[in-house]
């Protein structure tokens, strides 16, 4: 990774620390975040066990008593019970200081609004002018914000949870979770203590230099650590986090390591089944499975650019009501009960509750769904020359013979009626990203003719 590594988004900020995101950019960027508050009331902050998030942590509290701000610092925590706790506070915002699925050596601030949502486009717009323009709002010594801690606030998250889904009939089942050193493993640990489960957790012990694995949701890293546990453990499910618990994905009960595409179809099909919202609000990168099972619910998709503020912007067009659940084709999912939050242990149950309300295995719900085969690729963004890549992937593949149908909204994506691919620039690192899928077979030919092209661009 280049050591000049950072990426400013409308996602927050992120970066390598140190050659990339430095202690001056994090200082300056919550600055701005104080400026450009306006609600009032406190501001709620909470970490994940990164060893840069320590160092982070005390630059974002002193800028934010400097702007005149009461700071309530829930300590380590998900990112999901930051967003849940600023609206139980009614606090003005909030800043969660972790970078859920990337290596150690990374970290980020993500910034949300009153409502504990990530900010729309036009919020996070204005948050960089502010930033850009330098603007802050610091107080003279005599108005200086104030620090108190929340120890309450796991369990609060944990009442949450326990009012949305019934926890009774889920006790029976058998889970296995790997935690990736990550904040999945405490929440856990008091679920268990408080609520009777008895889950199953395997690297779990906090880590902040090295994690125990490569905190990615996806089906390679499931195969390597988690599926070969289940059959000796007679499990029936299993549960790879990321390290900050906003995402997830899974392990069946026969051992087979699932795509991180399937926990949105898994959600969509107990709530779409349950509530009167019928929209699943997703990206271009998603797997097309999500069409299958909203048609079977008698749901519909909508379509929007990669990127969680692309999804706020979306909910904003709708009455919660509207919406059965949002989410990406990563393992994270939000849901109106739980106000659009990304929370993977909130889909974890949403999963287990899906299983037991059909009285069907894991193994045998996603048997039943269409076969979409899926792959996924990134090459390195060393050049400007991706919009002329684009435009060439879109003659190439939306003429001749059998021309797909081209949507350039976020990079390209070109779709026929069984297969797709997209390729896009990403937002939290410097690569290229190129994903295919294919209904019934992997699409090998289609993937590895693509990932010419961007390689020869890039």
């Amino acid at each position: 990774m280049p050591a000049r590594a950072l990426r400013i988004s409308p996602a927050g900020v992120r970066g390598v620390v140190g050659p990339g995101l430095t202690a001056s950019t994090a200082l300056e960027f919550t600055a701005a975040f104080g400026a450009f508050l306006e609600a009032p009331g406190p501001v709620v902050t909470g970490r994940d066990p990164r060893a840069s998030s320590i160092m982070l942590r005390e630059g974002v509290l002193a800028v934010l008593l400097a702007s005149g701000r009461d700071v309530i610092d829930l300590g380590l925590v998900s990112t999901p019970i930051v967003q849940h706790a600023i609206r139980r506070l009614r606090a003005a915002g909030g800043v969660s200081i972790g970078a859920s699925h990337n290596a150690s050596e990374w970290n980020a601030l993500k910034f949300f609004g009153p409502h504990g949502r990530y900010l729309s486009s036009a919020e996070s717009g204005e948050l960089l002018d502010v930033y850009h323009l330098r603007r802050t709002a610091f107080v003279e010594w005599d108005r200086l914000g104030r620090v108190r801690e929340d120890p309450a606030a796991v369990d609060e998250y944990l009442d949450d949870l326990a009012e949305a889904y019934a926890f009774a009939p889920l006790r029976r089942f058998r889970v296995v979770v790997d935690c990736c050193s990550g904040t999945s493993a405490p929440i856990l640990r008091r679920l268990n203590e408080r609520h009777g489960f008895t889950f199953i957790l395997i690297n779990e012990h906090l880590e902040g230099v090295t994690f125990a694995h490569e905190p990615a949701t996806t089906a390679r890293m499931v195969g390597l650590q988690l599926a070969p546990l289940m059959r000796p453990l007679g499990a029936d499910a299993g549960f790879l986090f990321d390290v900050d618990s906003d995402r997830v994905a899974l392990a069946d009960n026969t051992g087979r390591a699932l795509s991180e595409e399937l926990v949105l179809p898994l959600v969509a099909d107990l709530l779409l089944s349950r509530g009167p919202g019928k929209l699943v609000i997703t990206n271009l990168s998603t797997t097309a499975l999500v069409e299958e099972v909203a048609a079977r619910r008698g749901g519909r998709v909508v379509r929007v650019p990669v990127g969680r503020h692309a999804a706020i912007d979306a909910l904003a067009g709708y009455r919660p009501d509207q919406v059965a659940c949002a989410g990406e084709g990563t393992g994270a999912v939000m849901m109106p009960r739980f106000r659009f939050v990304y929370d993977g242990i909130a889909s974890m149950f949403a999963v287990l509750t899906l299983m037991s309300e059909r009285g069907r295995s894991l193994a045998q719900l996603v048997d039943d769904w269409p076969r979409f085969e899926i792959l996924k690729g990134e090459v390195p963004l060393s050049s400007l020359r991706v919009p002329r890549l684009l435009a060439e992937l879109r003659e190439q593949y939306t003429s001749g013979d059998d021309p797909g149908s081209a949507t350039a909204i976020d990079g390209l994506r070109v779709a026929w009626a069984d297969r797709w691919f997209h390729v896009r620039v990403s937002q939290t690192e410097p690569i290229v990203r190129v994903i295919c899928e294919q209904r019934g077979r992997v699409p090998r030919e289609l993937f590895d003719a693509v990932m010419e092209e961007v390689r020869r661009h890039a």
